[in-house]
C-alpha cells in the first residue's frame, strides 16, 4: 500500500464493506448449515473471517477509521468472551500494527521533510516498520552520534483521510441527537475536529513530547523518551524497549498487572499538574512496560491542554457523590453543565446513577475486571433501564471532551489487565478536590494543580483555538553533526543552547499518601 484513500466517498465504500461483507458471511453460513456442518463451527468460522475483515478495513484506511477501530479494542474488554473473542486479536493488531507503508514511499516523506541528505542523520535506518499506528509509521534507527532512535512517519494522505472521517462524524452529528437528546454534540464535534486535526502536525506532537519529557525527566515511575528531531509529518526521538500493554494483557503476571495499571492511573492523574497537559490517547499500543519497572509513555498527538491542572470540580464532585449528598452534586453538575437547562433530573435519581461508577475509588483497593465493565455497560446500556433513561438527558460539556474519553480509555485497559490497587490513592493525591479537605493528600493535589506553578516550556502558539507548534529548528536535541550539506536541517550548533530541565518532583508513593509524605 503506498497511500492512504483520501476521497470521503472511497472511505465510506469501504466502510460500508463492513456491514456488507458480515451479511455475505452470514447467508453464506446459513448455506452451510444446510449442507449440515455444524452450527458452532459455522459461527466460529464466520466470526473469524469477520475479524479478519475488521483488521483489513480499518487497518487500510487509517486514520479516523483506524483510531474507531483502537477505540473498539479497549472496549472489547465490556463484552462477553464468545462476541468478543474472535475479535480480540484483530483490534489488538489495530494498537500496534497494520498494513505498512512500501520503502520507497518512507524515503520520499524522509526527503520531503528532512531533505535530500537525510541519511546523513542517521548511521543506520531500518525499511522495516517496528509498529503503525491511525496515520503514522514507526521506524528503528540509530542517529549519527549513535543514539537509538524511533521514527515516527506520517502516512502520505493522513491529513485528507482524517479530515474526511472527521466530517462524516458531523453528519452523524443529527444522530446522535436523536439518541441523546440531552447532548449538545454539534460543540462536542467541533471540539473533537480541533484537537485530532492538531494530531497532523508532528511538530506540534514534538513541542507536547519534549513538555512531557521534561515533566517526567529522572522519574522513577514513568518514561518519556526525549524528542531529537521534528518536522511536519516526521518526528525522531529516542527510542525506548519494553513490553507493550497489549502483551501484559495477553500473558503478563498478575504482579505485572497490577503494576501497569497503578502506573497509567498515577501518570494519567499526575501529567496535568506536572506538565499542564493531559495525554489523551490511552490505548495499550501507546505504553510499555520496561524492565526496570517504569511505565513507557508513547505517541503525543493527542493532548489536552490543562494549564490549570485537573478541574476541581471533578473531585468535589465524587467524593460529595461517594458522601450520599444529592442535592449537592446535582447543583453542582448544573452549574458545569453536564444537566442542561430545564432538565428535570430527581437528585436521588442521579445519585444512584453515578455511584456505581465510582466504585474503583470507592474503598482503597479495587480490582477491575471484564465482569464489573460489563455490568456496568448493561446498567447504562439498556435502553429499557432508569440507569439508561437518566443519561440520555445528560450532556457532555466540550471542556471535559478529552477528559471523559480519557477516563473511560484507561478504565478500559484496566479492566483488559484486571489490576488491582490502591486507586483511590492516586486520585486523593493527584486530584483537587476529591481527598478530605485538610488532609495532607488534599493539599498536595490542590499544589500540584494550583495556578501559576511552574511547568516546562510549550514552544506552541494559539490562534483563536487552533495550536500550532512555533517554527524552530527541525533539530530539537543536540546531536554529533556529520556530513549533511544538503539537508535542510538546521544543524544543532545553530538551534541555540537547549533549555535546561526543570528538576524532577519528588515521586509520587507506591501506597496511600501519609501525613509526613507531604
Amino acid at each position: 500500500m503506498s497511500d492512504i484513500p483520501r476521497r470521503a466517498v472511497v472511505r465510506t465504500a469501504k466502510l460500508a464493506t463492513l456491514p456488507i461483507g458480515m451479511a455475505g458471511r452470514a447467508t453464506l453460513g446459513v448455506g452451510k448449515r444446510l449442507g449440515g456442518r455444524p452450527a458452532e463451527a459455522v459461527a466460529t468460522e464466520l466470526q473469524q473471517r469477520t475479524a479478519a475483515q475488521v483488521f483489513r478495513v480499518l487497518g487500510e484506511l487509517k486514520g479516523g477509521a483506524m483510531k474507531l477501530g483502537q477505540a473498539m479494542s479497549v472496549f472489547e474488554a465490556a463484552l462477553p468472551d464468545e462476541v468478543a473473542g474472535p475479535y480480540r486479536a484483530a483490534l489488538t493488531k489495530l494498537q500496534e500494527a497494520a498494513p505498512p507503508l512500501p520503502a520507497a514511499t518512507v524515503h520520499k516523506v524522509l526527503a520531503d521533510e528532512l531533505g535530500p541528505g537525510w541519511r546523513a542523520l542517521f548511521a543506520s535506518f531500518d525499511d522495516t516498520p517496528a509498529a503503525a499506528a491511525s496515520i503514522g509509521q514507526v521506524h528503528r534507527a540509530v542517529w549519527a552520534d549513535g543514539r537509538q532512535v524511533a521514527v515516527k512517519i506520517q502516512y502520505p494522505g493522513a491529513g485528507p483521510a482524517l479530515l474526511a472521517d472527521l466530517n462524516q462524524l458531523g453528519r452523524a452529528a443529527r444522530l446522535f441527537g436523536a439518541l441523546t437528546p440531552g447532548l449538545d454534540i454539534k460543540p462536542l464535534v467541533a471540539e473533537l475536529k480541533a484537537r485530532i486535526t492538531e494530531e497532523l502536525d508532528y511538530r506540534l506532537e514534538a513541542a507536547w513530547q519534549q513538555a512531557f519529557a521534561r515533566a517526567y525527566a529522572n522519574d522513577p515511575d514513568i518514561c518519556v523518551p526525549m524528542p531529537i528531531a521534528g518536522a511536519d509529518r516526521v518526528i525522531v526521538s529516542e527510542w525506548i524497549d519494553g513490553v507493550p500493554l497489549s502483551t501484559v494483557i495477553a500473558r503478563g503476571t498478575q504482579e505485572e498487572r497490577d503494576r501497569a495499571g497503578l502506573l497509567l492511573v498515577r501518570f494519567l492523574y499526575s501529567c496535568p499538574g506536572r506538565a499542564g497537559l493531559l495525554h489523551a490517547d490511552p490505548h495499550p499500543g501507546n505504553f510499555r512496560l520496561l524492565p526496570d519497572g517504569r511505565l513507557g509513555v508513547l505517541d503525543f498527538g493527542a493532548v489536552n491542554r490543562l494549564p490549570g491542572g485537573l478541574p476541581e470540580p471533578i473531585g468535589r464532585l465524587a467524593r460529595l457523590t461517594l458522601a450520599g449528598d444529592a442535592e449537592a452534586v446535582a447543583d453542582g453538575l448544573r452549574a458545569e453543565g453536564f444537566i442542561p437547562a430545564g432538565a428535570d433530573i430527581p437528585a436521588d435519581d442521579l445519585l444512584d446513577y453515578l455511584a456505581p461508577m465510582l466504585a474503583p475509588i470507592a474503598a482503597d483497593e479495587f480490582t477491575f475486571s471484564r465482569e464489573w465493565l460489563r455490568g456496568e455497560a448493561l446498567r447504562l446500556g439498556d435502553w429499557r433501564s432508569a440507569a439508561a433513561q437518566l443519561g440520555r438527558q445528560l450532556n457532555l460539556p466540550p471542556s471535559y471532551l478529552l477528559i471523559h474519553r480519557v477516563t473511560l480509555g484507561a478504565i478500559g485497559i484496566l479492566c483488559q489487565l484486571g489490576s488491582s490497587g490502591p486507586f483511590r490513592a492516586e486520585m486523593e493525591r493527584w486530584q483537587p478536590g476529591f481527598a478530605a479537605p485538610r488532609t495532607a493528600a488534599a493539599r498536595h493535589a490542590a499544589s500540584a494543580n494550583r495556578p501559576g506553578r511552574r511547568l516546562p516550556k510549550l514552544d506552541v502558539e494559539d490562534d483563536a483555538g487552533v495550536v500550532r507548534a512555533r517554527q524552530g529548528p527541525v533539530v530539537l536535541a543536540p546531536a554529533q553533526r556529520s556530513s549533511r550539506s544538503r539537508s535542510r536541517i538546521r544543524p544543532p550548533e545553530q538551534a541555540g543552547p537547549a533549555e535546561p530541565s526543570r528538576p524532577s518532583r519528588r515521586p509520587a508513593p507506591t501506597s496511600k499518601p501519609k501525613a509526613d509524605q507531604d
